[in-house]
């Protein structure tokens, strides 16, 4: 099988490189995530793997797995994030919005009743070395809160 390769396949080769959280003098240290790098790379075209690796606010080191596609038969982006800090196999779908962010939604536990919401997580690139994601969850008025927002820089 071969993959004909997508304007959307080629906008996941920005999650290419090595990148370190950016975090400003005003962050409170509960929640810093310092030394937190991750290396991204470009499985043939067709797939985003990013790998993180760092402590985690509060402490304890943990490490995390990204994968992003995109599913031409859908029209939607995919993917997948794990975590060892947790236990949930985060899937996603999502496109592209109006401003060129990657928006991804996925179902996961709240962190407090353990049951099941929904997500979603919004990636953006500002020139060719930084890139914000926003994570967001949905409220009972059908509004999205952000919950955390971290900002990378590519050093690599």
């Amino acid at each position: 099988m071969k993959v004909d390769i997508q304007t959307q396949h080629r906008w996941l080769e920005q999650f290419t490189g090595t990148w370190e959280v950016v975090q400003g003098a005003d962050t409170p240290p509960e929640e810093r995530s310092d030394n937190w790098k991750e290396v991204g790379r470009n499985l043939y075209g067709v797939w985003a793997v990013v790998e993180g690796n760092g402590q985690m606010p509060g402490g304890g080191a943990a490490t995390t797995v990204l994968t992003l596609g995109f599913d031409q038969a859908k029209g939607k982006f995919v993917g997948s994030w794990i975590g060892s800090m947790m236990e949930n196999l985060w899937v996603y779908e999502g496109e592209l919005d109006g401003d060129g962010r990657l928006v991804l939604n996925s179902d996961g536990p709240d962190f407090e009743t353990g049951e099941m919401r929904k997500y979603r997580d919004i990636y953006a690139f500002e020139g060719g070395d930084k890139r914000t994601l926003t994570s967001q969850l949905l409220q009972p008025d059908g509004s999205w809160k952000a919950f955390m927002s971290m900002t990378y820089r590519r050093v690599g």
